[in-house]
């Protein structure tokens, strides 16, 4: 029979069952996330609203994510973990169906209002809850595997939701979530041993931690990170169709290949983790922001764009892991607030960094999203040093 360690946060036999739900479910709710981006126009027209309304769909359910990943911490903290996590998933569900069967704009509203929710109170749980059920040492491949599934629907939502919509209409690509979430959802209830609250996770203010030097200079450097990742990310289509001169067929292959990469890369760097966290999260940022230089000065050259947005896919997607990994040594006792506060960092890094590439895009040209990105993540290179010395220095 599996026990607990004294310290109530790891499990001496790992599940990996039980992860690999976690994963599944954050496949689901990424892609649930992100399909409205190929979709915009057939909502429009549906509900007979403008594209720029539509669009809100999406900035909506970060709006709920950021707000709640702020607060889960508080709401729960007598309640057992693994209910907190199936009623995500139950929330997905219901979302799914929501924005199926929304007969206006005000109910789609709720529906992906709702799905914000399920984000950001799954996301900001899944670290301290992946600490709880493999070994310490197993952790960065815990939250590798969890992150491979974010890779993944993170490059196929667009896609698959336009293949979708094309076949069975928006609605019917919204439906086919539902089953998926459902399975999540059982999977979840079966797999998932009991998780009761322990530690100190949820007490406190969650921006109270911010207090600790260690946590706001970590903190900064993953809002730099995420800010320039997705300044950069968000307009490589214009870029590839404009600058490269790539089709529709071929994009849709390079992002298929960095969604490959990404896979690839959560689990070499995840295995590298054991040993050189602050070095890995150093040099990620730093070979990123080199990589949007290059792009800037190959961006004509579509072998040479491959490569690099294949590198970008490698390095990019397995960032979170390190950071995830950070957190678990940095808050063991605060990894669930810590992850609400991580949480809403980076939902709050990409819609800042999405607007403003969008805004440098438009008054200065294709490449100041590239340029802005590079710099933020230089800075995040920067911070992680930072960093990295004060974990090094001896307490006072």
């Amino acid at each position: 029979m599996d026990t607990t360690y004294d310290d109530g946060l790891v499990r001496p036999h790992a599940a990996w069952g039980a992860v690999l739900s976690m994963a599944l479910c954050v496949a689901v709710l990424i892609a649930s996330e992100f399909m409205p981006v190929s979709l915009l126009t057939p909502i429009a027209e549906g509900l007979g609203i403008s594209e720029g309304r539509a669009g809100q769909a999406i900035s909506v359910s970060g709006i709920f994510a950021v707000m709640t990943s702020l607060c889960i911490a508080n709401l729960v903290k007598r309640i057992d973990r693994k209910l907190v996590l199936t009623s995500s998933s139950l929330l997905l569900v219901v979302s799914g169906l929501v924005v199926t069967f929304a007969p206006n704009y005000a109910v789609l509203m709720i529906g992906r209002a709702l799905l914000g929710i399920a984000i950001g109170g799954f996301w900001s749980m899944s670290t301290a809850i992946v600490m709880r059920l493999v070994p310490h040492d197993a952790v960065p491949k815990g939250l590798a595997m969890i992150n491979a599934g974010n890779a993944i629907a993170a490059t196929v939502s667009a896609p698959l939701g336009s293949l979708l919509g094309d076949h069975v209409g928006w609605r019917g690509a919204f439906f086919l979530v539902v089953p998926l979430a459902l399975l999540a959802l059982i999977w979840q209830w079966i797999g998932l041993p009991a998780l009761p609250p322990c530690g100190r996770d949820g007490a406190g203010n969650v921006l109270k931690l911010l207090l600790r030097r260690q946590v706001a200079l970590g903190m900064a450097a993953i809002f730099l990170l995420f800010m320039g990742q997705f300044a950069v990310f968000t307009y490589l289509r214009p870029f590839l169709e404009t600058v490269t001169g790539i089709g529709i067929s071929a994009l849709s292959a390079i992002l298929l290949l960095m969604g490959i990469a990404g896979v690839a890369g959560t689990w070499a760097i995840g295995q590298l983790l054991k040993t050189r966290l602050y070095s890995i999260v150093i040099a990620i940022p730093l070979v990123m922001a080199s990589l949007a230089a290059a792009l800037i000065a190959l961006g004509s050259m579509p072998a040479a764009v491959t490569s690099l947005l294949l590198g970008w896919g490698f390095f990019g997607t397995a960032a979170p892991v390190g950071w995830g990994t950070w957190l678990s040594r940095t808050l063991p006792d605060d990894a669930e607030a810590g992850g609400g506060l991580q949480v809403a960092i980076i939902q709050f890094a990409i819609t800042l960094g999405a607007a403003a590439g969008g805004f440098l895009f438009d008054a200065l040209g294709w490449w100041s999203p590239l340029a802005l990105g590079g710099a933020l993540l230089l800075g995040s290179a920067l911070a992680a040093t930072a960093a990295a010395i004060d974990h090094g220095r001896p307490a006072p």
